[in-house]
């Protein structure tokens, strides 16, 4: 397995370790509802060093991210940032990413999943006919994203940057707790705030930021948090996990990510996306949430009251924040009214849910 630059930190801390994208990585630290419970009502640290990081730039760089990619990355300017997917010539997604614009329309890092890296990146290249320039640095780019309400707050003193003045998606890079030239973006996957730190994994950096973090953290109450806080909190957030809620079979209009498809520009199938938009997607991923007693798992398959099968779970959980279970969950067009009863077979069992609004907690 590969390690990153703080995986000594988390075996040290007594972390439960496992394997996750090819990565040893923190499952936990001292539980699951604890380490949500933190990042909800203060802030926590996920290490997420695995992610990938492809630097693109040069002539022609905004034109092959135009190409592959579903937003406008025409809009971003320096020190902006935007979610977006790289779409496939079937419908489906190839992976979902955030763009990073690093200088106006010839520099950018394109951020994708850690069980992406080569696929992406093949992907991309397939469709780089010009040559742009092109740099694979996630085995150098370390990454930890501070999460949580309190985070920026604690975090201030290691900085100049005006972390509280920061927009949704947005980033500066400068110096954070003594090392330069670091990234600070305004972004995460916990729908509570905070910061994403990237920078180089070199020297004593890691070390370095590792322990001025916690060094100002600890008295405040920030803790590590491992990466199975980190799931249910997005999910109850309703954002997406690839692998789970989308993949290489849901097209982005599917899984309601019709805002960051943007038919103004050419892309990859562009054509049958604008068709499926048209038409109406006969899927739909939506939320649910479990009447009867039992959680919703990845797979698991739902069918209607006469126990026609209507679709499958995509992701599930027992939500810490709610007390409950719940889940999301790819179902056909005519199933995914909200208020709908569904049931979610369970060990061969009907389990009563309903269709319920994402976000599940606001």
């Amino acid at each position: 397995m590969k390690t990153t630059p703080f995986t000594q930190k988390h075996t040290e801390l007594g972390a439960k370790m496992a394997e996750f994208a090819g990565y040893n990585m923190p499952i936990s630290y001292t539980g699951i509802n604890d380490e949500h419970a933190t990042v909800r009502a203060n802030a926590g640290v996920f290490d997420v060093s695995h992610m990938g990081e492809f630097m693109v730039t040069g002539p022609g760089a905004l034109d092959l991210i135009q190409r592959v990619t579903t937003n406008d990355a025409s809009k971003l300017t320096a020190g902006k940032a935007q979610y977006s997917c790289l779409p496939n010539k079937e419908g489906g997604i190839v992976d979902d990413l955030i763009v990073y614009c690093l200088e106006d329309g010839d520099k950018y890092m394109l951020v994708v999943n850690a069980s992406n890296i080569e696929k992406d990146w093949n992907w991309i290249q397939a469709h780089n006919t010009e040559n742009v320039a092109m740099e694979d640095i996630s085995e150098r780019t370390a990454l930890l994203a501070v999460q949580g309400p309190n985070a920026t707050k604690i975090l201030q003193e290691l900085t100049s940057i005006d972390l509280g003045s920061m927009k949704y998606y947005t980033f500066e890079r400068g110096t954070f707790a003594g090392v330069e030239n670091v990234i600070i973006s305004a972004t995460g996957y916990t729908g509570s705030g905070g910061v994403e730190i990237y920078f180089e994994d070199k020297g004593d950096n890691a070390e370095k930021i590792w322990t001025e973090i916690f060094r100002v953290g600890t008295p405040k109450g920030l803790k590590p948090i491992g990466l199975a806080a980190r799931d249910t909190l997005r999910l109850e957030k309703g954002f997406c996990l690839y692998g789970n809620d989308i993949d290489d079979t849901t097209s982005p209009l599917e899984a309601g990510l019709g805002w960051i498809t943007k038919f103004t520009k050419d892309f990859t199938n562009r054509e049958a996306l604008e068709a499926q938009k048209a038409e109406g997607a006969k899927r739909k991923l939506v939320g649910i949430e479990m009447v009867d007693k039992g959680i919703p798992r990845h797979g698991y398959k739902l069918q209607n009251a006469e126990g026609t099968e209507i679709g499958y779970v995509t992701s599930g959980t027992q939500s810490p924040t709610l007390g409950k279970a719940i889940g999301m969950a790819l179902l056909s067009k005519d199933a995914a009214a909200e208020g709908t009863e569904v049931f979610v077979v369970v060990r061969d069992k009907p389990l009563k849910a309903k269709v319920v609004k994402m976000p599940f907690v606001n």
